[in-house]
């Protein structure tokens, strides 16, 4: 057998890789050219058990320690599985002492490390199997994956949370602003309001009348929250004329609910709004005396039999407006002399001689007509003096609606203002008017007494909702303020 040459149960794959010492320490008794000693081995003793590996490096190291030869091998003979070389001797020990560990595996070519040791035999090993064996006891560990993707992920949602709150912190006020200036509550009252209002409803106000004049008196905040709920009142809501007990701010709902309610409407009492029309208080005074509507009319037709100044050829502007309450069993005539009676004391508390009680009476019935706010109405007073002293027409929208049959409204058109016909058209007509428009309270009375001072010419009421007026010197002026009203007008075809 050539040197180097083994039995094919000598070698061990196993032992091949993972053995402590090097390829060469493999050499047995049979093999001389690797080195090993002469002596003969033990024979080996029956049912012996293979060595493990610790067990043979422990053998050799006490026989290397004792001097002894070498430690036979305990491999059968036909177990090629678990074949294992043979403990080297003393001297091949100590040869080996000074080979670097990158000896243990020796394979310098693709060659060497595919075919296998050289002393594989074909009967324990096939180059396939060896080089399965090498690679799954080299393999390196499995990578773990990697955790970077998460930790970008959490720092890019730490960092968007932390952006949004800081952006909810920084706006949440203007944000809760914003929502809350289009909210139900700044257009409407909550609740069934506080206090008393004694409400009237006139023959004639229509859906749009009443939610101004409830605005107007206080009971609703504003006109779009209750007409807004009328309109969406299923089936059609219809007003009763008379006087009705309300509450000062009212939600536009409980406003509504109170005035369908016939608990709420007062018996024989008649409220009369400040500049309601003669022909609008007669169904308030029917409703309230149960008296005929044709017997108040009647008993209103003569007004000298109440001692109105000679130029009176109705009742206009001699029926104060005010609240009433009548006994059962009035007349149509005391109905009617209570309101003119109450009209005169007014105009005496005011300091209106007799005498002035006329042209007092019919400036302070446009003025009443004309005027929005409270603290207006001595500025349009103002104006209306302004224009008589200068010889203007008055141009008053109230007075040329009044003479079309249209109490209602002071809106006109530019027929009705070109309509010379109409008696109290005072586009066409100088001075003051044929009579009053309208029934004036004490507030419009003093105005008319008591003008404002300033150099207006013009004023116009540009929101009727609100009764915001813009009073203005030159008809440039105007004209833009007319603009503004007209744009309101088509904003709000309510009031149209």
């Amino acid at each position: 057998m050539d040197a180097g040459a083994e039995t094919p149960g000598d070698f061990d794959p196993f032992e091949a890789i993972f053995a402590d010492s090097d390829p060469a320490d493999s050499a047995t008794p049979e093999n001389p050219s690797q080195g090993a000693s002469t002596e003969a081995p033990q024979a080996p003793t029956a049912n012996r058990q293979p060595m493990t590996r610790r067990e043979a490096r422990e053998a050799r190291e006490a026989g290397a320690a004792r001097g002894a030869g070498p430690v036979p091998e305990s491999v059968p003979a036909d177990d090629a599985l678990s074949a294992r070389p043979a403990v080297p001797t003393t001297d091949e020990t100590a040869a080996q002492t000074d080979r670097p560990a990158e000896e243990h595996l020796p394979f310098s070519t693709f060659e060497e490390l595919t075919a296998g040791p050289a002393n594989a035999g074909p009967a324990t090993d096939s180059p396939l199997a060896w080089r399965q064996q090498h690679y799954l006891s080299h393999a390196e560990p499995k990578k773990r994956r990697s955790l970077k993707p998460l930790w970008v992920t959490l720092v890019i949602v730490a960092i968007f949370g932390g952006l949004v709150g800081g952006a909810y912190a920084v706006f949440q006020p203007q944000v809760t602003k914003l929502v809350n200036a289009i909210t139900p509550q700044d257009i409407d009252y909550k609740g069934n309001g506080t206090g008393e209002v004694l409400f009237a409803i006139k023959s004639g106000d229509t859906g749009s009348n009443v939610a101004a004049n409830l605005q107007k008196a206080g009971v609703t905040k504003t006109y779009q929250a209750f007409y807004t709920l009328l309109l969406r009142q299923q089936p059609q809501v219809e007003f009763q004329p008379g006087a009705f007990k309300l509450a000062k701010r009212m939600s536009a709902q409980a406003a509504l609910l109170a005035l369908q309610d016939p608990a709420n409407k007062v018996q024989n009492t008649a409220v009369i709004p400040e500049g309601t029309a003669e022909k609008d208080i007669i169904p308030i005074l029917a409703a309230a005396t149960k008296l005929p509507a044709a017997d108040l009319q009647a008993a209103a037709a003569n007004p000298a039999a109440y001692g109105l100044p000679p130029e009176a050829k109705t009742l206009e502007g001699f029926l104060f407006p005010a609240t009433y309450t009548f006994t059962p069993g009035v007349t149509a005539q005391e109905a009617i002399k209570t309101l003119v009676d109450r009209s005169f004391q007014a105009l005496d508390q005011a300091g209106v001689a007799p005498a002035d009680r006329w042209k007092t009476v019919v400036l302070a019935s446009i003025v009443q007509r004309e005027a929005g706010l409270a603290p207006d109405y001595p500025k349009v007073s103002r104006v209306f003096l302004n224009r008589l002293d200068q010889g203007w027409k008055l141009q008053s929208d109230a007075t040329v609606a009044y003479g079309t049959g249209n109490t209602h409204t002071v809106t006109t058109t530019d027929a009705e203002r070109a309509d010379a016909g109409n008696p109290y058209n005072t586009y066409v007509h100088p001075g003051l008017p044929v009579g009053p428009i309208s029934n004036p309270g004490d507030l419009a009375i003093n105005a008319a007494l008591h003008p404002a001072d300033g150099p207006w010419m013009f004023f116009v009421t540009w929101n009727l909702e609100t009764g915001e007026t813009i009073f203005s010197t030159t008809a440039d002026e105007h004209d833009a303020a007319v603009a503004k009203w007209q744009q309101w007008m088509r904003d709000n075809p309510g009031y149209g």
